[in-house]
Order: structure tokens, then sequence, then C-alpha cells
């Protein structure tokens, strides 16, 4: 069996390092089962691409599509030729894709469309119900024409369901990107400034804001920083500064003694920082995991999450994106009364082996 496994952004790094080591298990173990390693090239910069390889084991891709930046409509076209084309040279028994970015759609659909090869969705069914979201148009598009689901949540099963999925396409295996947490756990290294800075343990806030509907608008984001920076206590906030952010935030003229703006930091520095911090802002899905598994308190400035679990069981609070939420959950925080929360199951470090021991079986 000869599989793709496809990834083009950050996201996507951390749910694949773990696949990979499995399939190579796997191989050693006898069993007759490989991969070809896609990178679409969606991100493409060293801090967004380079540094998740090298730190977490990845090995070079076999082919990088190249297809960089652009609109949704000219990346999702470039992954789509690029891929067809890879595809038009060797064919895959079966397409593997992770989380919900632009190359997992294209490349599903490509798939899909060239002789119905079969695709497999890891972390398939999960929804925010928000259609403003490019990553939930993504999500349902290939979820409508995906063979297996690999699940995180019972929250996600529910949802395939009630879209019509078969139970027996189903498969609740877990959460890639916890793998990678939980194998890099002891890996992770303490960034240059943190000294630097006189950062202390459970005294810093991380931050991170990269969504259109925080960042594309100068004075909400301005807004939202303010008031962050009004409620911290004086404490330091770190952020790391996503390159869609960076353009606006350098428009709104914010400075304060407090605030740290940081180039994006590879993963075992970025989590250093989460693991260490006394609480993290953000409205990335993924980040709400990964302070669940680390019971690290934390606050989402979104409407919406297609990641519940973290709510329901783990440290997340959704905020939503009106400033006026912040303050109450500062004041949460400071006093001490932030949930202890608790780790969803099978959030083991074992998906990917469950994963890969399926797609044998399958086979």
């Amino acid at each position: 069996m000869i599989i793709d496994i496809i990834a083009g952004a950050r996201p996507n790094f951390m749910k694949i390092a773990p696949i990979i080591a499995a399939i190579e298990v796997a191989k050693k173990g006898g069993h007759k089962i490989d991969y070809r390693l896609v990178h679409t090239g969606q991100h493409y910069d060293r801090k967004m691409s380079g540094d998740f390889f090298s730190q977490l084991g990845i090995p070079e891709p076999h082919l990088n599509l190249g297809a960089g930046g652009g609109s949704q409509a000219e990346q999702t076209a470039a992954i789509m030729i690029g891929y067809e084309k890879a595809i038009l040279a060797q064919r895959p028994d079966l397409v593997l894709v992770v989380g919900d970015v632009t190359s997992t759609m294209a490349c599903s659909v490509t798939a899909k469309k060239m002789n119905n090869i079969k695709v497999a969705h890891v972390e398939g069914g999960i929804r925010s119900g928000d259609l403003t979201m490019p990553e939930e148009i993504n999500r349902m598009v290939t979820d409508a024409i995906t063979d297996y689901f690999f699940t995180t949540s019972e929250t996600a099963n529910n949802n395939l369901i009630k879209e019509g999925k078969s139970i027996e396409q189903i498969y609740f295996v877990g959460n890639c990107m916890i793998d990678t947490l939980l194998k890099n756990m002891d890996k992770l290294k303490k960034p240059p400034f943190y000294d630097e800075v006189g950062l202390k343990k459970d005294n810093y806030i991380v931050m991170t804001l990269h969504r259109p509907s925080n960042v594309d608008e100068e004075k909400g984001l301005a807004s939202l920083i303010n008031t962050i920076i009004a409620h911290s206590a004086g404490i330091p906030l770190i952020f790391p500064v996503h390159p869609r952010t960076a353009g606006v935030l350098k428009q709104t003229g914010i400075s304060a003694t407090n605030l740290y703006l940081i180039e994006p930091l590879g993963y075992l520095e970025f989590n250093y920082l989460v693991k260490n911090a006394k609480a993290v802002i953000t409205d990335s899905g993924g980040i709400t995991e990964e302070t669940t598994v680390m019971g690290i308190p934390c606050m989402t400035l979104r409407d919406n999450t297609e990641r519940p679990e973290t709510i329901s069981m783990g440290t997340n609070e959704l905020l939503g994106t009106d400033p006026s939420a912040i303050p109450p959950a500062m004041e949460k925080l400071f006093a001490g009364k932030w949930k202890k929360g608790s780790i969803p199951e099978m959030w083991d470090g074992e998906t990917a082996e469950r994963i890969i021991e399926i797609l044998i079986k399958l086979g």
C-alpha cells in the first residue's frame, strides 16, 4: 500500500510527524505499507515550515508542489494543478489528508477526480458552524468526499453521522497533534529571549492572533490588544506575530512596556513558552488542544469553536470577539479561579499507531 501524505501548512506538520513515524515502525515489522510525503508549499517560509520539519524529525518531502502564496482561489488552483501532475506520475493507493487547510481540501478533490482514489481524513468531522471561516469550507468539502474518517472526539463522530456518513467509515482514534506534543514534552527548548527579558514560570501570558475577524481591521485589533494590556496586571505579554497580523499591527502603533512582539517560533520553543505560561490568549483551534493537555488556562477570542471538548472538558473558555469579555476573564485568572480541566478520551499519544493499524487492515 502506497499512501500519499499531504502537508502544506504549519498545523499539518504536527499531525503528520507521528503518522510517518508509525509507518516506519510498521515497515520494520514486515507490513507492506509505504508513503510519499507531498508538501504543497502552502506555508513556504522557514519559520512557518522548515523549522517544523527539522524539529519534529519529519523527513524531506518526496515532492514540493511550490504552491506559495496568493488568494484562496490562486493557491487552491496551484495545489490542484501540482498534485494532479504528481498523481499522473505515480498513482497512490490512498491519499491521507490532515486538518482543515487549503491543501487538505484541494488534494482531496484532486484525488477523487483522478480515478476515484480513496481519501482518508485525519481530524475529520470537526465543525464550527461558521461558514465565514475558510477552514470550515475546507472541512465540509473534504468530508463530503472522504472514504475513511479518523476522528478526535465523539462530537466529531456525531457530526459525521448527522451528515449521513456510515458508522463503518468512522474511526475514533484520538488526536495526532497530541501524539507530537507528548513525544516532545521533554525536548521543549527555552527561547533565547526568555532569560533576556526576565520571564518567569507562571508570570507571563502568551498571545496568538491570526484570524481575519480579529486582525484584518486595524481598529478592532487595537481594541483587543489594548484591553488585554490594560487588564494584564503588568505581567509580560509575549506575542509571536503571525505574518498575516504583522502589517495591521504595525499600523496600530500599539506599544506597552510589558508587550513583546516577537517573530514566529519553532515548535519546541513555542510550546516551552506555553507550558510555562500563566495563560494563553488565542484565536487558534490547535493551541486550545495543547493548552488542555498541558493544563494551561486558555482564552479563545472567537465566537465559535470546532473543538468544543477543550471547553467542556479542558482549560479553554470561549470569550467571543468583543473586548468587553476580556476583563472578567482576566480577573478570574488572576484570582486563581480558572477551571482545572481534564484530558479528552484517547488523547494519549498513541493515535498515529491506531491510524496505521486500521489502514493496514483496510489495505
